[in-house]
């Protein structure tokens, strides 16, 4: 599958042409850094992509993921988890114990195929990111063989400044609030504190300028916003 950009007149639509814009653009800087790139139109399309492209050319025989509402929303784990001869570790699964769903992130780092999301993508081609455990981040670094990473549109900043910034006083806000029962401060001011709170989830920062090997890191750029 070959994903184009949309061709359209640019002064009837201007959205969509500022949009198509900075994805190409974004798309260009990723690659200049040895990441795989891909734009997708909607959701949708990159859930295709991962099936149709990405997966019958990896071939993984074991995959795994970490957190991240953008990917979870292409299905790509419901349909792996249908695939015979493709063991799934289950990273989230609220009936399991803390210490085994532990366990079982650490197993994940030992896949060939890792998916997730990023909480920002500079116009320079850096994936920046911030987490709690540590899994997510430390899947995309080192371990597992493939990473596919799904982004939307509305994570593209100007610099790794802007980047930090849009995690910290949106996402990282937004993502404690999304969990019942964590009591940062940010829960009640959405703003961050930079807290000592026990359910602190701002615990390590990852800047990956370029993927290591070439290629082992793909991006899909997705042009809707979603995710945090």
């Amino acid at each position: 599958m070959l994903l184009k950009p949309l061709q359209f007149n640019t002064m009837d639509k201007p959205i969509e042409s500022y949009w198509n814009h900075r994805l190409t653009e974004c798309k260009t800087a990723l690659e200049k850094n040895n990441f795989d790139a891909y734009i997708a139109d909607t959701i949708s399309q990159a859930g295709a992509l991962i099936t149709d492209e990405l997966l019958p050319a990896l071939r993984p025989h074991s995959v795994s993921w970490g957190d991240s509402e953008s990917m979870l929303k292409t299905g790509i784990i419901e349909t792996v988890e249908k695939m015979p001869g493709i063991e799934l570790i289950k990273t989230f699964e609220a009936s399991v114990a803390r210490e085994e769903i532990i366990e079982r992130r650490r197993q994940a780092l030992l896949t060939d195929l890792f998916f997730t999301g990023s909480n920002a993508v500079t116009e320079a081609g850096q994936l920046v990111n911030l987490d709690m455990v540590g899994n997510r981040v430390g899947g995309i670094t080192f371990g597992p063989r493939q990473v596919v990473i799904v982004v939307g549109r509305n994570k593209i900043v100007a610099d790794l400044e802007s980047a930090m910034r849009r995690i910290r006083d949106y996402a990282a806000p937004l993502n404690a609030i999304r969990h019942p029962g964590w009591k940062t401060p940010c829960v009640k001011t959405r703003r961050c504190h930079d807290c000592k709170s026990p359910d602190r989830i701002c615990n390590v920062w990852t800047i990956t300028e370029k993927s290591y090997p070439k290629g082992r890191i793909k991006v899909i750029l997705v042009n809707e916003d979603l995710g945090l």
